[in-house]
């Protein structure tokens, strides 16, 4: 994947994540919002770190 779509797609995740944990702040939910602090970035480094499947 090209350096700027993976930069724009993490950003877009990060930015998707922080609004999912805002919105289950404010309805009172603590799981979810603990999850999404720790699952969001996890899901950004793991798409830095794992290369892509290529087919030969």
């Amino acid at each position: 994947m090209p350096f700027p779509i993976k930069t724009a797609l993490s950003i877009i995740v990060l930015l998707v994540a922080l609004a999912g944990y805002f919105y289950q702040d404010s309805i009172g939910m603590h799981g979810p919002k603990i999850a999404i602090l720790f699952l969001a970035p996890f899901m950004v480094i793991a798409m830095w770190i794992f290369p892509e499947v290529t087919r030969k």
